[in-house]
């Protein structure tokens, strides 16, 4: 009879930790990805991502956005998906000083903020998970100084006041500096419109403009440089893109364009939510700046990484990429 009643006494105590060992998240547990222009290719790859990672966790997850470039709205987004009360968001910033205050709300209501992709370095967001954008411009550079042989003019293509952007023209600005034949003649704001791009593009070709080169330190705007470029006959142009938007991979096929920076908006997502998730359950002490702690739990900044895609290996990374994602 005492075996049988300690029996019964150890099921008691065991059966409770065996039904709830199989997840540590709740059935309502949700993490948000915020985002721009969000019917590009490459935040498809990042919604690839967070997918993956969410049915791991078992835990839900939704990227919303505006479907064009446009702050203001990301900001709108940013506000509902907060008020929804969300155990994290992941945001890629389309411009810092809209987003601030955004993401210092959310940090007071003690939900976790991760920036991916484009950093709001100034806010309370936890970290950056994202290209180190320095070193990209960097790569591409190296792309035109050796096409170029070291001397040529150079047409940038950006978006002014998004801080990736702008680390990317640090890069490539450096890096020309070791070939004082190479200059930036143009830099050119496409405001995130495919339009304007075409329209300049249109324009430098139709006055003569001497560029040798033409950099994109956006996605949109390559694929329009190189169909201007093919529709007016102009050859002999060394095009370098960024990321990997099916026209510019179409395009370094038929070589129109030489190379583009391919991020890992797949992984900078599946990695944020998992991040998230985790500060989510172990939450960190409100209101200290971690990036000062020279003993603190997380980093400041987890780079992802970038690749250089040309002729040679264009197939093998669409194969990839459909892959990845289930196409």
């Amino acid at each position: 009879m005492c075996r049988l009643l300690l029996a019964l006494l150890v099921a008691a105590l065991i059966f409770p930790l065996l039904n709830c060992g199989g997840s540590a998240h709740a059935p309502d547990e949700k993490y948000f990805l915020v985002a721009t222009n969000v019917k590009l290719p490459y935040w498809q790859q990042a919604g690839a991502g967070l997918t993956k990672a969410a049915l791991q966790m078992k835990v839900q997850a939704e990227m919303v956005g505006p479907d064009t470039y446009d702050p203001k709205a990301e900001s709108e987004q940013f506000q509902k998906a907060l008020a929804k009360k969300p155990a994290g968001i992941l945001v890629s910033v389309a411009d810092a000083t809209v987003l601030k205050g955004d993401i210092d709300a959310a940090a007071a209501q003690g939900v976790p903020v991760i920036a991916i992709d484009s950093d709001a370095a100034g806010s309370k967001r936890l970290m950056f998970v994202g290209t180190d954008n320095h070193k990209a411009g960097m790569m591409g550079a190296k792309v035109v100084a050796e096409k170029l042989k070291g001397k040529g003019t150079v047409a940038v293509f950006t978006i002014a006041g998004q801080s990736n952007l702008e680390e990317r023209l640090h890069g490539y600005k450096d890096a020309f500096d070791a070939y004082p034949g190479i200059k930036i003649t143009d830099t050119i704001d496409v405001k995130g419109d495919p339009r304007i791009a075409f329209d300049k593009t249109t324009e430098l070709a139709d006055k003569g403009a001497k560029a040798d080169a033409y950099v994109c330190l956006e996605a949109v705007a390559c694929p329009e440089v190189a169909e201007v470029l093919e529709r007016k006959n102009v050859t002999g142009k060394i095009i370098v893109a960024m990321d990997t938007d099916q026209r510019t991979l179409e395009a370094i096929q038929k070589g129109t364009i030489t190379a583009t920076i391919g991020q890992k908006p797949y992984t900078m997502a599946f990695m944020g939510i998992k991040l998230a998730d985790d500060l989510h359950h172990n939450p960190l002490p409100a209101g200290k700046d971690w990036s000062q702690d020279s003993f603190s739990p997380i980093p400041t900044f987890v780079d992802t990484g970038a690749s250089l895609i040309d002729k040679s290996n264009v197939d093998q990374f669409i194969q990839a990429r459909n892959s990845a994602t289930g196409k």
